[in-house]
C-alpha cells in the first residue's frame, strides 16, 4: 500500500468551538467566522500572492477530532434521518478511510503582517482544524449546475428561528465583541442540528460558539433561543 507522510500548512481559528451544531456542509452560514493561521515555513506572503484576486478558496483539512476512531465502511447520515446506513463513500462522514475533508469558504482578506492570516466566511470548521491545503475556487469549473444531489438534496424548508427577551438583551451587551452572533445563530439553528431520530419536544439543547454557550430549545414553531451565557 502506499502511503504519503502530509504535515499541516496551517490551522483553523472558528467560531465553533465543539462539533455538535457544526453545520454538515460549508456555505450554510455565511456569518459564521473563522482565521486560517497559516504555520512555519509556509507563513510567508510569497505563498499567497494573488490569492486575494479569488473570491473563495478550497480547504482540504483534517478530521482531528475523530481520526482515532478509525473508518466504517457504512455510516448513518442526518440526512437519512440517523436509521438508513449508506456506504461511507457516499457520505462526507468523517469515519473514513483517511480522516481528510474537503470544505469551501469565502475569503475575506489576508493579513500579512507578522505571519500569514485568511480571513474567510461560512466555513463548516472545528476551532484547531489541521489545514494541508489551500486552493481558489474556480466558479467555471468548480460549480456544476447540473450536479444531482442524490439523497442529499437540500429539501425542505428552515427552521425559524427566534430570540426570548433574555437573549435578546444579552445579543445586545455582546454586539460590539460579536456584531454577527444574532445572525451565525440564526443560521447554525435554521439547519436544525438536531440529531435525526430527536423527538423530545421538552428537550433544552446547548451549543458552543465563541467563548459563548447558546441555550435552545424547539416547540411546533421552530427553535427558541433562550439565553447565551459565558462558557
Amino acid at each position: 500500500m502506499s502511503q504519503w507522510n502530509m504535515q499541516a500548512i496551517g490551522r483553523i481559528e472558528s467560531c465553533y468551538k465543539e462539533k455538535f451544531a457544526i453545520p454538515r456542509q460549508p456555505g450554510l452560514t455565511p456569518s459564521a467566522e473563522a482565521i486560517l493561521h497559516l504555520l512555519p515555513p509556509y507563513d510567508t506572503p510569497d505563498a499567497v500572492r494573488e490569492l486575494a484576486q479569488f473570491s473563495h478558496v478550497w480547504l482540504v483539512f483534517v478530521f482531528h477530532a475523530t481520526a482515532d476512531q478509525g473508518w466504517r465502511p457504512t455510516v448513518r447520515p442526518p440526512k437519512l434521518g440517523g436509521n438508513q446506513r449508506v456506504g461511507v463513500f457516499a457520505t462526507r462522514s468523517t469515519f473514513r478511510p483517511n480522516p481528510i475533508g474537503l470544505s469551501v469558504a469565502r475569503l475575506e482578506r489576508i493579513e500579512t503582517d507578522n505571519g500569514v492570516r485568511l480571513h474567510l466566511a461560512g466555513a463548516d470548521l472545528l476551532d484547531g482544524t489541521p489545514i494541508l491545503d489551500i486552493k481558489p475556487y474556480l466558479a467555471y469549473a468548480d460549480a456544476l449546475p447540473d450536479a444531482s444531489n442524490g439523497y442529499a438534496d437540500d429539501g425542505g424548508q428552515p427552521l425559524p428561528v427566534r430570540f426570548s427577551a433574555e437573549a435578546d438583551a444579552q445579543l445586545l451587551a455582546l454586539q460590539a465583541r460579536h456584531p454577527r452572533l444574532r445572525s451565525l445563530i440564526a443560521e447554525v439553528l435554521a439547519q436544525d442540528p438536531r440529531p435525526g431520530y430527536a423527538d423530545d419536544p421538552t428537550r433544552r439543547y446547548g451549543m458552543a460558539l465563541y467563548d459563548l454557550n447558546i441555550l435552545w430549545c424547539c416547540d411546533a414553531a421552530g427553535a427558541l433561543v433562550i439565553s447565551i451565557l459565558p462558557a
